[in-house]
């Protein structure tokens, strides 16, 4: 079972005669304790061509030291990595294959650098003896694989903060070792400049052109939406929260870009691509819905007063959720491991490798967007006021679930139109989230009156009184019906005179 921690450090360039200055004048650190030398010997892995290098993700197989075994890091911020751990084996650990799937695809892992350090280690205590960070000096030698060009060593001080520790505590550190001649190391990590070192770097990914035309304004947002779609592939396998929520929002946020401006990216072409983008949307809803749906009922529960609660209602909640939440789970994981999903990620590569652009993509931004995303308006429009005619009931809940699609849709349309337009774009999104949030907890109060009918059916038949579970429903009926007399309030704020020429300039 691989072990997952945080990582925050600091690495500096150093030599052998590099002298570190007084560490107990920093603020907080009271006594600096020698740990001894530790002779470690790491094999990073990656594909022929070094994708995990180019993602900064690092994979490893190091022996020596107190935690000997494999180690994968995955880039959070500058300085902040998560560091996922296995036991030492001889092959890849399969657990963390899968979380670089994303990058490697059907690559195979070889190992192209190894790197053999002798490191000294001292830690920074505090005054009741607790660590507060972790000073590692390492006399560096990395080698590419036999067979392969380059040897180099170097030296370097890394600083990395105990658990929990405050970030701010490294800024003291960086302070005193800065004025002390240190200089902060420009390589990422050890592996990075192993590579750049050895001639052996990957090829860095060309810089994004300054956005001039319609065309390179929406594929921009799309490469943004495609990077982001990636990032989180590890966190929705870790089960990182909120990691599922990220991706589903990239994934819609692709599908609905290209649907909308589909006179700049060719329908024909980007068509296979959308219906991919709502088949992983609809895997990873599972698991979103299942989370927002379990949180407002233990939110509801947990507002009640106790003389409310009748029956075993937490346990029965808990084991509800515990089983809806891991059949959800592996829904999404069973996805991120399909060949389908690995087909997808080559699809919006081959997108972005040559873009299937028309004319309009040619045309200035503020000429060819503007249409694109009021046309989602009038979509949204056309939703709200055939909902706002039914009477209430069923017909006109799905009726605001349109509607509230519709809003999301032309959301995300302005959303991607906001570096060409800016602040007029921004304003029209922030007015149809404010639309996407009232249909949107409507729509959430019907689900929720769905999962507790079938609480209360099952309460009943297990002779558990269902009370609590009616009432709950009753709660979720008024809200409902709140959010319902809301929507032609925020309706008609959003609508305000003046949309359209803001908009079209």
């Amino acid at each position: 079972m691989a072990d997952t921690k945080r990582e925050i450090e600091r690495k500096y360039d150093a030599s052998p005669d590099t002298r570190l200055p007084d560490l107990t004048q920093v603020a907080g650190v009271a006594g600096v304790r020698d740990r001894g030398v530790d002779e470690l010997d790491a094999v990073y892995y990656d594909t022929g061509d070094l994708r995990l290098a180019a993602a900064s993700v690092t994979l490893r197989r190091r022996t020596g030291g107190a935690d000997a075994g494999w180690h994968l890091k995955l880039p959070v911020a500058p300085g902040v990595r998560d560091e996922i751990s296995a036991p030492l084996s001889d092959d890849v650990p399969a657990e963390l294959a899968a979380l670089v799937r994303v990058y490697t695809r059907e690559a195979a892992l070889d190992p192209v650098v190894r790197l053999r350090s002798v490191r000294a280690v001292r830690h920074l205590l505090d005054a009741d003896g607790a660590l507060l960070a972790e000073l590692s000096r390492d006399e560096v030698h990395a080698e590419r694989p036999p067979g392969g060009d380059g040897v180099v060593r170097w030296d370097e001080i890394e600083v990395e903060l105990a658990d929990g520790g405050d970030p701010a505590f490294l800024d003291a550190v960086d302070k005193k070792l800065r004025k002390a001649g240190l200089r902060r190391s420009t390589a990422p990590s050890k592996l990075a400049r192993a590579l750049a070192d050895t001639g052996a770097a990957p090829a860095p990914r060309p810089e994004a052109p300054t956005p001039r035309t319609a065309g390179d304004h929406i594929l921009r947002y799309l490469r943004e939406q495609s990077d982001a779609l990636v990032a989180h592939d590890p966190g929705v396998r870790r089960d990182v929260p909120d990691a599922v929520h990220q991706m589903r929002v990239a994934t819609r946020r692709l599908r609905s870009a290209l649907r909308t401006y589909r006179k700049i990216l060719d329908r024909d072409a980007t068509g296979p691509v959308i219906d991919e983008l709502t088949w992983l949307a609809g895997e990873l809803g599972v698991a979103r819905d299942q989370e927002v749906l379990a949180e407002r009922l233990r939110s509801g529960v947990g507002a009640l007063p106790d003389t409310l609660v009748l029956g075993p209602v937490a346990a029965r909640l808990k084991a509800w959720s515990v089983a809806g939440e891991a059949d959800a789970r592996g829904t999404a994981v069973a996805a991120l491991d399909s060949a389908r999903y690995l087909a997808l990620l080559s699809s919006l590569d081959a997108l972005f490798a040559s873009p299937p652009l028309l004319k309009a993509a040619g045309k200035a931004a503020d000429a060819a967007l503007p249409d694109a995303v009021l046309k989602e308006y009038d979509r949204l429009s056309r939703r709200v006021e055939h909902a706002l005619a039914l009477p209430a009931g069923q017909e006109r809940d799905v009726a605001l679930h349109d509607a509230r699609k519709a809003a999301k849709r032309a959301r995300y349309a302005a959303e991607a139109a906001t570096q060409a337009l800016g602040r007029p774009a921004r304003r029209f999104a922030k007015r149809m989230k404010a639309v996407q949030k009232v249909l949107g907890d409507h729509q959430d109060s019907v689900v929720a009156r769905g999962a507790l009918r079938d609480l209360a059916i099952a309460a009943n038949a297990a002779g558990e009184p269902s009370f609590t579970w009616g009432l709950l429903y009753g709660q979720e009926s008024a809200g409902a019906a709140e959010r319902e007399a809301e929507l032609p309030q925020v309706w008609e704020r959003a609508t305000a005179p003046g949309l359209r020429a803001d908009l079209t300039g």
